[in-house]
Parts: C-alpha cells; structure tokens; sequence
C-alpha cells in the first residue's frame, strides 16, 4: 500500500474514525479505500458522509514533502515502528466494554489510522513509558512535585509521555531530558507547527532524543477538540498515567479519564489541601478512579505490577517459581533476545525492539539478578536459570 494513500486518508478523514477502522478490519487496504472514498463507492458504508466534506483535499505528495522539510515522517499499521503491543492493549480493552467511562467516548475509543513522527522510532520510545500530566497554571509545588517524578522515572529508563503544553507537561519533558532520559510529546496540531511556540526549542530537544507524535496532518492547526481525541493518544501509549495539579474542571483530567477507559493505570499526586489546583486530583482518589502516588517509585512499583501480569498472555507461567518467569514483559523481551551464545547490547536491542539505553539497563539488572552474564561486550543467558 502507498504512503501517498495513507497520506490523503490522514487528510480527508479527521481522526479517530470508527467507519476507517472497520473498513481497515474487514480487509480492505488503504490504496482501496482511497480509491472508495474519491469516487464514493457503495460499500463506504458511513465513511461515505464522514468524508463528504473533505474528499477533494487530494495534497497527499505535499502533505509528505512538507513533513518530510520538518524533519517528520508518516507511519501507519503497516510500519515496524508502530506502537501495535500499546494500541492493541488500550483500544482492545476499550472494545471489551469493561469501562463504564469508555461507552461514553465510544465512537472515539479506536485507534488512529496514521501518525507524524519526528525522531526516534516511536514504538521503541514508549517500550516503557508513563504520561505525566497536568495544569498549565502549575504553582511552585506543582513544578517540584513533576520534577522530582519525571527524574526519578527517567533515571529509571521510564520515558515519559507528554502534551508538550505549557505548565506541567513543560516540566515533565524538560525533567525527563535532564536526567538523561526519553521523552515523547504528543501534539494537537500538524506535525510541521509548533504549539506553543514558547516551546520551539523544548520540541526540537525532544525530537532529537525521543520524539514529537501528531495524528493531524501539515498545517493543521491547534483546535480545542485536537486537544481532547490527542489525550486518548497520550493515555494509549503508555503504561499509565499520572496527573499533577488539577483544578475540578482541569483539561488534564480528560487524560486521565482516557487512561481509565482505556484499561491503563490511573494515578494522581495530592496537593496542598487548602489549594483549589489539586481539587480535581483529590477527588479521582477520594473515588477509587486514582491511585495516590507521591514520587517515582510509588508508580514504579504501580507499573511494574503491571508489567509482571503482562506476562501472563502466557497465565500458566505466572504461577511459575523460576525467576525467568517471573520477568516483566520488557525484561521477557531482553531474555528472550539475548542467545545462549552470546550477543552485543546493540544486537540485543534490535533485537528486543527496545531503545539501547533501556536494553542495557535491563540487561545489568538482569546480570545482577543472576540470569544474564556478561563477558566483555557479550550478554548471553544463564541456563541454569531456564527452568
């Protein structure tokens, strides 16, 4: 399928599209459904007026050249960088019908048919991610509380997620690139703008060591119902989500809204109980909808739990005694893409889909917990640890 078919989908058909997606699921690819959608075929079904408006936006060689002058590429399912494990988690439980929040936002809870990247490969950078959210009027407190976090997750190899919006989102990428670690933004606008432009050089910063996603083709502009379809993305690439500094009627919550319904966990740092900035945070935990965390091992151990139930996609191993069952699912990955024979870090990681700096993280703990060795610049498995 051509990416100039992708491109003009992207363009004409507004994300998220349940129409798209049900067309993509019954096998019909995008060159087709492209080929559908300008000459009104019949079996569009409801794509047919969802694309009414737009479908004579045919700029799809010009969507990827001025995407391409930014820096910025276009991916799809078709890609190996797309996040496939993330999305099929979050939209697979959204469809399960198991949240009562989720049935709210039905129409949105899919995925998107395309995405803009800039930077490093996308399903590399969120392998082991948390979204950090919050106000933009963030106080002194706020900024402390998410810098304190964001460290303490990066140092940790957690990339953080982010809407790259003034305020609490600011801090978080910002803390995240002075620990030396991963940060993603996710943006409302077209992949080639930069919203806010305060934030130009922060973008370009995150770009070069994580990077900036956008569902929205070039020159879309920011627009307020950009900002609340962005948060589902923001929710479904992570692990979970933590918010800092909500008002009652905070945009930031509508993020962690999105985590819930999209079966990720949920949590909340609480403020000062005399200031109406956190009332929205205090009452998602007083509710059960949020769990209380105050410092980046709390959502560690929160995640981490997550991480080891991952694993049992394959249920009998859970209840398994040997320590290489009992791994997360990014360390099961790094196990199982170090050979017995022995492997590089680099060939390891490409291996694992992981980014190097996380692969060898896990790597060293795994050497310390006894089930991998090293011998030089080779990393190769402990058979007695097998079972």
């Amino acid at each position: 399928m051509s990416q100039e078919s992708w491109a003009y989908l992207n363009r004409v058909v507004e994300g998220p599209s349940r129409p798209l997606q049900l067309l993509l699921d019954a096998g019909r690819d995008a060159d087709e459904i492209a080929r559908g959608v300008r000459v009104r075929a019949s079996w569009l079904g409801d794509l047919g007026p969802q694309t009414e408006a737009r479908r004579s936006w045919d700029r799809a060689g010009q969507d990827l050249a001025e995407a391409a002058d930014a820096g910025a590429r276009l991916i799809t399912p078709e890609s190996r960088e797309w996040p496939r494990a993330e999305f099929d988690v979050a939209f697979g439980f959204a469809a399960a019908g198991r949240s009562e929040h989720v049935r709210s936002y039905q129409a949105d809870a899919v995925p998107p048919h395309a995405l803009w990247v800039r930077g490093t490969p996308l399903n590399e950078a969120v392998a082991q991610s948390v979204a950090v959210v919050g106000t933009r009027a963030a106080t002194r407190y706020g900024h402390e509380a998410t810098r304190q976090i964001a460290t303490g997750l990066a140092t940790h190899r957690w990339a953080i997620v982010s809407g790259g919006a003034l305020g609490i989102d600011t801090v978080a990428h910002e803390a995240a690139l002075a620990a030396g670690g991963l940060t993603v933004a996710v943006a409302a606008c077209g992949i080639d703008r930069t919203y806010p432009a305060r934030n130009a050089a922060l973008l370009d910063r995150i770009a070069a060591r994580g990077c900036v996603v956008s569902e929205y083709p070039p020159g879309m502009p920011p627009q307020r119902h950009r900002f609340l379809t962005r948060n589902r993305l923001v929710a479904a690439l992570t692990a979970g989500t933590v918010i800092v500094e909500a008002a009652w009627r905070s945009g930031a919550l509508n993020t962690l809204s999105w985590a819930e319904g999209l079966g990720r966990v949920t949590m909340a740092v609480p403020g000062p109980v005399t200031s109406a900035g956190s009332l929205g945070c205090h009452e998602r935990i007083k509710d059960g909808r949020a769990q209380l965390v105050t410092g980046a091992d709390d959502i560690r151990a929160l995640l981490g739990a997550v991480g080891a139930l991952d694993v049992a996609e394959q249920y009998e191993l859970a209840y398994a005694a040997t320590p290489v069952q009992s791994l997360t699912r990014n360390e099961l990955r790094v196990f199982d893409a170090c050979p017995p024979g022995g492997s590089s870090a680099q060939e390891i990681s490409a291996s694992a889909g992981l980014p190097v700096p996380l692969t060898v993280h896990l790597l060293m703990d795994l050497t310390r917990r006894g089930i991998i060795s090293r011998e030089g610049a080779a990393w190769s498995r402990v058979e007695v640890a097998q079972g």
